[in-house]
């Protein structure tokens, strides 16, 4: 009885936790006569109360189609998120992956403190570091640039604590073995190390991408012309008389994120299950 009771809960606290999704989704096929009158009493002059429904009136798919074939604009800042995301995963996977691989197996002068200091710059929020992030890029002349948000996130401390964590909970036993062998250190890395430290590389990669396709703060911060915005800063732009374009067009900036979170998750949960591993 207690388990039917726990279960009960949980799939009531799961219904409250997705019901965002659902409401987003059922919006997403609304036209925008139904929308304004579910939301306008909000939307417009504050008065009244909001009523929703989740199955529409009218399903429509209009707004998909009004979005995807009549907005550039999406479009532009669809491939500028594309591009940035993108650009800094790659990035990520030359110096993070490199970077963890050090800390984890090779000892030199300082490297507890290097690490400690990783770790201090990994819990410091973008705000306490703002200012000196847009000093240097303005200094190096990337304001304004999609580099001035590539390049800070490429060097990110998030993504070498994870695939740190991975790779130093490879067996020296095995390095050793291959050193026996004569393989090189590089060997050992593209051979052992890369491989056995997949779920924390592609953990980092994906947690990275969730991160960086929702930018908002580095672009609003770095980046002055609007041409070069993400996809993130799109949504607030639209207003209440596009609301179902709204609506559809965060169902795809949500679909596209789910597709690549599915499509990693094994790798994801090994990859948290590793960081748990005391060295």
């Amino acid at each position: 009885m207690k388990k039917k009771i726990i279960t009960l809960l949980l799939f009531i606290l799961a219904m409250i936790m997705c019901f965002p999704i659902v409401f987003l989704l059922s919006g997403s096929i609304m036209g925008a006569a139904e929308i304004k009158e579910y939301l306008g009493p909000v939307l417009n002059d504050g008065s009244g109360y909001v009523t929703w429904s989740v199955l529409p009136k009218y399903a429509t798919l209009r707004s998909y189609v009004e979005l995807l074939l009549d907005t550039p604009k999406f479009f532009v800042m669809f491939w500028n998120s594309v591009g940035m995301t993108v650009s800094i995963l790659i990035g990520q996977l030359v110096v993070s992956v490199t970077a963890a691989w050090g800390f984890a197996r090779y000892e030199f002068p300082y490297k507890k403190l290097l690490f400690t200091l990783y770790i201090v710059l990994m819990l410091m929020p973008f705000q306490v570091t703002m200012l000196s992030t847009y000093l240097v890029l303005d200094k190096i002349k990337l304001i304004n640039t999609a580099m001035s948000i590539v390049l800070p996130a490429v060097f990110s401390t998030f993504p070498v604590f994870i695939m740190y964590r991975v790779f130093i909970s490879i067996p020296e036993s095995i390095i050793e073995c291959a050193r026996l062998d004569g393989a090189s250190e590089f060997k050992i890395f593209i051979k052992i190390g890369i491989p056995l430290g997949k779920p924390g590389i592609m953990s980092a990669m994906i947690l990275g991408f969730l991160e960086y396709w929702n930018l908002i703060e580095q672009p609003l911060t770095f980046l002055k012309d609007k041409s070069l915005w993400p996809l993130s800063l799109y949504l607030p732009s639209i207003g209440l008389e596009s609301a179902d374009v709204a609506f559809a067009a965060s169902a795809v900036t949500l679909i596209t994120a789910i597709i690549v979170f599915f499509a990693g998750q094994s790798h994801l949960e090994q990859g948290i299950a590793a960081t748990a591993v005391k060295e």
